[in-house]
């Protein structure tokens, strides 16, 4: 099959259990093109899909969220994904805001950790998120993520 005539899917998430969480979901892209993005080259022995690694960076660091953006636009410029999804948190909020700018649908699937709230990264997310998930139905609401499911 040629290169670009399946859905390319750019996975990204943090460290952690944001990237746990990543991996148990790309089962949901088979059939698909999927490069994932993290912040350990470690995490390399983790999944059988290419990847690059970016900084990490919080809100407390403008230069490194800077710097984010643009290794994140330079990912998204050479991979030129049709679906960002993202488990969280500054990486995957960097790339669910630049991917929809450059035309990607987008997903972000907030952590199974914030059961008592959407995460701080989740609720900047939804201005930018095709698809706002949340794993706890409680979360859920008209206006709040939709519950369809939990990855533990």
């Amino acid at each position: 099959m040629a290169r670009h005539s399946r859905l390319r899917v750019l996975a990204v998430s943090s460290g952690g259990g944001h990237w746990v969480q990543l991996c148990r979901c790309l089962a949901a892209f088979e059939g698909c093109e999927v490069t994932c993005v993290t912040v350990r080259r470690a995490y390399a022995s983790d999944v059988t899909f290419p990847l690059h690694v970016v900084r990490d960076a919080t809100r407390w660091s403008p230069f490194g969220v800077g710097l984010l953006g643009l290794q994140m636009l330079w990912i998204l410029l050479r991979e030129r994904p049709g679906i960002v999804f993202t488990t969280g948190a500054a990486p995957g909020l960097v790339a669910l805001v630049l991917g929809r700018l450059v035309g990607a649908r987008t997903i972000w699937l907030d952590s199974v950790a914030n059961a008592e709230e959407v995460s701080m990264s989740g609720r900047l997310a939804r201005r930018w998120a095709d698809l706002w998930l949340t794993q706890w139905p409680a979360l859920a609401g008209p206006d709040g993520p939709e519950y369809a499911g939990a990855v533990f």
